[in-house]
């Protein structure tokens, strides 16, 4: 008799756990993003230049160097910062100054930024410094784009493609 009991408890237990499962698989409703809304997302990972540039070595510098290691410049491994801005219908809506990665600064600097917009028709500017200048941007790229409610548009950077990419 005690056999039933612990069987009957057990399949309800099981039950009460296979209902509380199923009530949070569909319940409660999670909305990603508005439906009024589409977002841009700025996502990329980039090195800018290296910070002071190389110098030549003297031929001293060179012998006292192991054979193995022997070069003809002396190059810094920190990279600079940069620095990124974009613009939304002639608007500046983000500004940033992204530091190198690495614990000697010397890896790539990386973005990861989202924005929320209304639907319908943007300009958007976007301007990315990675050299030691102190005015003016190294890349600049302007794309119009027709958001639709919920979509997703990423924007990446790419060096050897020209610069900003949508994808």
């Amino acid at each position: 008799m005690t056999g039933v009991f612990r069987y009957a408890g057990q399949a309800l237990a099981y039950l009460g756990f296979a209902l509380l499962l199923g009530y949070f698989a569909s319940a409660p409703a999670y909305t990603y993003r508005p439906a009024d809304r589409a977002e841009v997302k700025l996502s990329f990972s980039h090195g800018g230049e290296r910070k002071g540039g190389c110098r030549p070595l003297t031929p001293a510098e060179i012998a006292k160097l192991p054979p193995n290691m022997r070069r003809s410049q002396a190059c810094p491994r920190e990279r600079v910062p940069l620095v990124i801005e974009m613009d939304v219908g002639g608007q500046l809506a983000h500004r940033e100054v992204l530091p190198p990665s690495g614990l000697s600064g010397d890896g790539p600097s990386r973005a990861y930024r989202r924005f929320q917009l209304p639907p319908g028709e943007h300009r958007l500017a976007l301007r990315l410094r990675d050299s030691e200048r102190r005015d003016g941007f190294d890349y600049e790229s302007s794309f119009t784009v027709a958001l639709r409610p919920r979509q997703n548009l990423v924007i990446d950077f790419r060096a050897e493609a020209g610069g900003f990419v949508i994808r």
